[in-house]
This record gives structure tokens, C-alpha cells and sequence, in this order.
């Protein structure tokens, strides 16, 4: 048996088909929405930025202090350059986030901003 589509049926057919996406779709939620299809909250955006943001400078800290002490082992070898080097680069990945929270205190962008080490 040989169905043949006319265009009145494919028309139909896309109708059909379209109105039946539209249902679906409407009825599931969004894998990115958080709190079971709530919508969209600025707040838990908010929150999973600064606590990647806290991690990131964590990670940031321990290789900033990290740097600083092989400076250090550095200069007592006689790598007085390499020491030198490494310990300001050591200290200023260790000082980032500080550096960084005190340009938002200053512009007063720490309302609102995603960045905190904590308080002074």
C-alpha cells in the first residue's frame, strides 16, 4: 500500500507535528533551571560563581605560597635571580584576590560583585 502525500497532508502533517513539539516542549523543564523549573535566579548564578571563584583562589593561595618557598630554597642555592623572580610572582598570585576585592571596594562594585575573600 502506497500512502502519497499531497501538499495539503504535508501541510497538515507539519501543523501536527509543530503543535505537538510546542506541548512537549512547554512541559519540560530545563536542565539548567535550578530548583525544580523555578526559573531563572540571578542569586544562584550568583552563589556558584563566587564559590568557583573561591576555589579557583584557593588553588591560586597554595601555588602563590608555594612559589614564595621555592624562591626561598632558591636563594640559598645561589639562584639569587630565579629566587627573586619567584617569590614576587609568588606573591602576587598568593595577592590577587585581595588586590582584586579592594579594585570592587574602591569602584563600590562590592554590592554586588561575585568576588570575596572575606572581611579586612
Amino acid at each position: 500500500m502506497k500512502v502519497h502525500l499531497t501538499k495539503d497532508r504535508l501541510a497538515r502533517m507539519r501543523f501536527i507535528l509543530a503543535v505537538t513539539a510546542m506541548l512537549v516542549l512547554h512541559n519540560v523543564s530545563a536542565f539548567a533551571q535550578a530548583g525544580g523549573g523555578t526559573g531563572f535566579n540571578s542569586t544562584d548564578l550568583k552563589t556558584g560563581i563566587s564559590n568557583s571563584l573561591a576555589v579557583i583562589m584557593m588553588f591560586g593561595f597554595v601555588l602563590g605560597i608555594s612559589a614564595v618557598i621555592y624562591g626561598g630554597f632558591a636563594i640559598r642555592r645561589g639562584d639569587v635571580d630565579q629566587g627573586k623572580m619567584s617569590i614576587i610572582g609568588g606573591a602576587i598570585i598568593a595577592a590577587a584576590p585581595a588586590v582584586v576585592f579592594a579594585f570592587y571596594k574602591i569602584f563600590g562594585l562590592d554590592a554586588n560583585s561575585s568576588v570575596g575573600v572575606g572581611s579586612f
